[in-house]
C-alpha cells in the first residue's frame, strides 16, 4: 500500500446500506440486495456494517438463526456475538477485479430457523496502492540529426493497475531544450507519452542525450514511477519509414489456433539502399503475437481467451537500414466464443426434507455461473425429468429450489435431482448437477390389518394360555412411526372378566385364552383389537376378532322323564290290557347340553321283560305296543332303555321303565301288594306305607267320581274332551333348564308334580288349555291310568307332558 492511502487511514471507510423492504409473504430469501461500500486492503477483522441490523435481526436472535455467509471464496465472515461483517482475507481490488471500472462482491447471507437468504452487494473502492511503473529502467532511442523539429516519437508506457483518478494520469520529462513532452490518450482512454523534437539535433555537439521520464497517477498524494530515456543521434538519414496506417485495428475470435495470421503492417521508406530497408518489429516483446520481421505481419503465438484478456494493443516499429524508425498501434480486439459451459453450484442444501412439507418449501439455493459475455452469458436453467420439485429465479444468476408437490416417503423415499443450465450461445453449451434429496418420514399412516376381520374357532375345554389367534397389522412409516403394538380395545364379555378369558401380546399381537372355554356356557364372543403405531400424535385402527367356541362331547345325556319319586323309588306307566299294536305307552324324555351332532340322541331298548312286546322309537323315545297283550305274557313289564348321543365317542345314559297292564287302578293295587316289601329294619314304616295307601285309593276314588260328575256336566261343551279340573293336581313350571332351550328336544314338555303322600303311583294329567294340534296324554272314560286322548294323531308335533306324583 502507498504513503498515499496510508495517510488517508481507515478514517475514509465508506458504508453504504440500501436496505429494501423485507416482503410480506415471502420468508423463504430475500430477493433485494443489501449493499456496502468500503475501500480495498482493510485490515483483517475491520467491520464492514451490521448485518444483522441490516437484514432486521436482533443480538439475541443470532444463535438461534445462525447468521453466516454464504459464498465460494471467504473474504467475508459474520461475527456470531455482535452481528457484524466482518473482513477475513486481504481484499486486492486490483486482483479480484483487474482493471474493471466497478468491482463489487456478490454473495449470499443465510440465516437459519427458518432458512432465509439474503443477497449482499460489498462494492470494493480503489486506493491508490499502487504506483505508476515502468517495465525497463532505461529506454533507448536513436534520432538521426536529420530529424526536423516537430518529429514525435512515442515512448516507453508505464502501466498503473490502480483506476479512476488513482492510475496514471500523466507523463513529466526532465527539462531539456532540444526535447518535450507531449501526452496523448487513446480511444479506452488510457495515456501514452510522445517525445517531441524541438529544434535539430547536431550529432556532432552532443551525441547522446539523457533524460528522466516520470508517469504521474491522480492519487492524493500522486504516486509517480521514472524511466531513464537515453537518446543517441545517429547520423543523418534524411527519409524515416512511414507506416500506411497510424493505427491498426482488427477483431480476432478466441481460440483461433497458433500460427493463425493477425494482420500485416506495412511502412515505406523513401530512401535507397540499406535506408530503405525496413525492419519490424515490436515496441515491446510479448508473448501473445508473433511478427515477421521482414513482411511484417502477426501472427498468434498461442490460443487467446476472451475470458482472460479481452483487448490487445500492440506496438509496431519500423526500422530502415539507417536507424530511423516508425510506429503504429495495432489493436486487436477479442470476440467472445461461447467456449465455456455453465457452472452450477448448490449454496445451503437442505439435507432431510419433511414428507409433508408444503408446496413452495424452499430447499436450496442454486448459483449459475457463466465465464462467456453476452448471449453466450445468458443461462436458463431447468430441472430434468418429472420430480415434485421446480427452480424458481432469485436474482441474477441465482436460483430458489423449491417443493412443488406432495412427497411421500413411501412411495418416493429420495429423489435424484438433476439441475441442467443452458446458455444461449451458438451453439449452446449447457452444463448438469446432480444432487440426492433424501425424505423424512412424518407418522403419517396408521397401520393396517391384513385382514377386515378375524374369525377364529376354538374347540371347549383347551388349555389354559394356549395361542388360539393371531392378528397382524403393518405401518409403512419407519421407526417409532411404524412400530404397532396390540391391544383389546372392546369386547361383549363383561369388563371384569374379559381379563381372565383372553389376553393379547402388545408386540407379537397373539391372541391367548387364559382359561379353558366351556361350550354350553359361552358359545362365542367378540374382540376388538387396536393396533397403534408409536408415532407422536400415535395413529390406530380396530379389527373385529370373533372367537366361536366350538362343542366337544363332554357332557353325557340325561334322563327327564321317567324320573324317581322323591323317595327314590320307580314310577311305573299303566298299559289298557286291550292295547293294540302302536298304541303309544310312554316316552323316555332325555336331553343333552352339548350341541349339533354330541347332542342328536338315539334311544336303545337294552333289557326287555318280554322281547318282542313293545318297540322303541330311534329317534323320539316313543314306546309303543307292538303287538297285543297274550294271555301268557305277564301284566307287569320292565323296560331298560339306553340313551346315547351321536359324540365321538359317544357317551350315554339309561332309565328304567315299569309298565303295567291294567284296566282300571283297583286291578293294580293287588299288585302293588305283591311287591316285596324293602327290608327296612323300623317297623313304623309298613305302618305309614299302608296308612298311604289308604289314602291315595280314597283320594283317586274321590277324583274320579268329580271327573265323571263335571264330565256329565258339561257333556255339551266342547270342552267335555279336555283333561281334569285344574284342582286336581298342582303344577309346577318347566323343569328343563336354560340351557336345553336350544333345540336338543324334538318336543317341549311340562312336568307338574303333586304331593299327596308316599306311593310309588305315577299320574299324567294335561295342561289346560293347550293350543290345538297337540298331542295329549290324559285319561279316557274306561277309567285306564294313561290312555292317549287322540292316539291316532302325529307325533311329530310338541308335546305338553305333566308328571303327578303321589307321595
Amino acid at each position: 500500500m502507498g504513503s498515499g492511502a496510508g495517510e488517508k487511514g481507515w478514517a475514509e471507510r465508506r458504508s453504504v446500506l440500501f436496505p429494501f423492504l423485507l416482503p410480506l409473504f415471502c420468508p423463504a430469501a430475500l430477493s433485494e440486495q443489501i449493499r456496502y461500500r468500503i475501500p480495498e486492503e482493510m485490515p483483517k477483522g475491520s467491520v464492514v456494517g451490521n448485518l444483522a441490523k441490516d437484514v432486521g435481526l436482533s443480538v439475541l436472535e443470532l444463535p438461534t438463526r445462525k447468521l453466516r455467509v454464504s459464498s465460494e471464496k471467504p473474504y467475508f465472515t459474520v461475527s456470531a456475538e455482535s452481528g457484524e461483517l466482518l473482513v477475513s482475507s486481504r481484499l486486492d481490488r486490483e486482483q479480484i477485479c483487474g482493471k474493471k471500472p466497478a468491482c463489487a462482491l456478490e454473495f449470499e447471507a443465510v440465516a437459519e430457523n427458518p432458512l432465509n437468504f439474503y443477497h449482499v452487494n460489498v462494492e470494493i473502492e480503489d486506493i491508490n496502492d499502487h504506483t505508476p511503473k515502468f517495465m525497463q529502467n532505461s529506454f533507448e532511442l536513436q534520432i538521426s540529426e536529420s530529424t526536423l523539429p516537430g518529429a514525435r516519437f512515442i515512448l516507453e508506457v508505464a502501466e498503473d493497475v490502480d483506476i479512476g483518478l488513482n492510475s496514471l494520469q500523466n507523463y513529466k520529462l526532465s527539462l531539456s531544450p532540444s526535447f518535450s513532452l507531449i501526452n496523448k490518450e487513446k480511444q479506452d482512454g488510457s495515456r501514452y507519452p510522445e517525445l517531441a523534437l524541438e529544434k535539430p539535433l547536431d550529432r556532432e555537439q552532443q551525441s547522446y542525450h539523457r533524460l528522466v521520464l516520470t508517469a504521474l497517477d491522480g492519487g492524493d498524494p500522486p504516486l509517480s514511477g521514472t524511466i531513464e530515456l537515453r537518446i543517441q543521434v545517429t547520423d543523418a538519414n534524411d527519409n524515416p519509414p512511414v507506416f500506411n496506417q497510424d493505427v491498426y485495428r482488427v477483431s480476432l475470435r478466441e481460440n483461433v489456433p497458433p500460427g493463425t495470421a493477425v494482420l500485416q503492417v506495412s511502412a515505406t521508406d523513401q530512401d535507397e539502399g540499406v535506408n530503405s530497408e525496413i525492419t519490424y518489429s515490436f515496441y515491446r516483446t510479448g508473448q501473445v503475437f508473433g511478427l515477421n520481421s521482414k513482411s511484417g505481419e502477426i501472427t498468434t503465438l498461442r490460443t487467446l481467451d476472451f475470458e482472460e484478456t479481452k483487448e490487445y494493443s500492440l506496438v509496431v516499429e519500423g526500422r530502415d537500414g539507417g536507424g530511423l524508425v516508425a510506429q503504429c498501434t495495432v489493436e486487436i480486439n477479442i470476440q467472445d466464443e461461447n467456449d465455456n459451459s455453465p457452472e452450477v453450484t448448490f449454496h445451503s442444501l437442505v439435507e432431510m426434507i419433511l414428507e409433508n412439507a408444503v408446496p413452495e418449501t424452499l430447499i436450496a439455493l442454486i448459483k449459475i455461473h457463466d465465464q462467456d459475455s453476452g448471449e453466450n452469458g445468458e443461462v436458463n436453467c431447468r430441472l430434468e425429468g418429472e420430480v415434485p420439485f421446480q427452480i424458481i429465479s432469485s436474482s441474477k444468476n441465482s436460483y430458489k429450489l423449491v417443493t412443488d408437490g406432495t412427497l411421500d416417503r413411501e412411495q418416493t423415499p429420495e429423489y435424484n435431482v438433476t439441475i441442467t443450465a443452458t446458455d444461449r450461445g451458438k451453439p449452446p453449451r449447457s452444463a448438469s448437477l446432480s444432487v440426492t434429496l433424501h425424505i423424512t418420514d412424518v407418522n403419517d399412516n396408521a397401520p393396517v390389518f391384513h385382514q377386515a376381520s378375524y374369525v377364529v374357532h376354538v374347540v371347549e375345554n383347551n388349555p389354559p394360555g394356549a395361542s388360539i389367534a393371531q392378528v397382524s397389522a403393518s405401518d409403512p412409516d419407519l421407526g417409532p412411526n411404524g412400530r404397532v403394538s396390540y391391544s383389546i380395545l372392546a369386547s361383549d364379555l363383561e369388563p371384569r372378566a374379559l381379563s381372565s378369558y383372553v389376553s393379547v401380546s402388545a408386540q407379537s399381537g397373539v391372541v391367548f385364552a387364559q382359561r379353558a372355554f366351556d361350550h354350553e356356557q359361552l358359545r362365542a364372543f367378540e374382540l376388538t383389537l387396536q393396533a397403534r403405531d408409536q408415532g407422536s400424535p400415535a395413529l390406530s385402527a380396530n379389527v373385529s376378532l370373533r372367537v366361536l367356541v366350538g362343542d366337544r362331547n363332554d357332557n353325557a345325556p340325561r334322563v327327564l322323564y321317567p324320573a324317581l319319586g322323591p323317595d327314590g323309588s320307580a314310577l311305573f306307566d299303566m298299559v289298557p290290557r286291550a292295547a293294540q299294536p302302536g298304541y303309544l305307552v310312554t316316552k323316555v324324555v332325555a336331553v343333552d347340553a352339548d350341541s349339533g351332532h354330541n347332542a342328536w340322541l338315539s334311544y336303545h331298548v337294552l333289557q326287555a321283560s318280554e322281547a318282542g312286546l313293545f318297540s322303541l322309537g330311534l329317534r323320539t323315545g316313543e314306546v309303543r305296543t307292538a303287538r297285543a297283550l297274550g294271555d301268557r305274557d305277564s301284566a307287569r313289564q320292565r323296560l331298560l332303555v339306553a340313551v346315547r348321543d351321536g359324540g365321538q365317542p359317544p357317551l350315554s345314559a339309561t332309565a328304567t321303565l315299569h309298565l303295567v297292564f291294567a284296566d282300571s287302578l283297583q286291578e293294580v293295587l293287588p299288585d302293588l301288594s305283591d311287591q316285596p316289601v324293602p327290608s327296612d329294619p323300623q317297623a313304623e314304616l309298613q305302618f305309614y306305607l299302608v296308612v298311604a295307601l289308604a289314602l291315595i285309593s280314597m283320594l283317586f276314588l274321590l277324583a274320579v267320581i268329580l271327573a265323571i260328575a263335571l264330565r256329565l256336566r258339561r257333556s255339551s261343551s266342547p270342552a267335555a274332551w279336555g283333561c281334569f279340573q285344574p284342582g286336581f293336581c298342582v303344577k309346577s313350571g318347566p323343569v328343563v333348564p336354560p340351557n336345553y332351550s336350544e333345540g336338543t328336544l324334538p318336543y317341549s314338555y311340562n312336568l307338574c308334580v303333586t304331593h299327596t303322600g308316599k306311593t310309588e303311583f305315577n299320574f299324567l294329567n294335561c295342561n289346560e288349555q293347550l293350543s290345538s294340534g297337540r298331542d295329549i296324554l290324559c285319561g279316557d272314560s274306561s277309567g285306564a291310568l294313561f290312555p292317549l286322548c287322540n292316539s291316532n294323531e302325529s307325533t311329530s308335533h310338541p308335546e305338553t307332558l305333566s308328571v303327578v306324583s303321589s307321595i
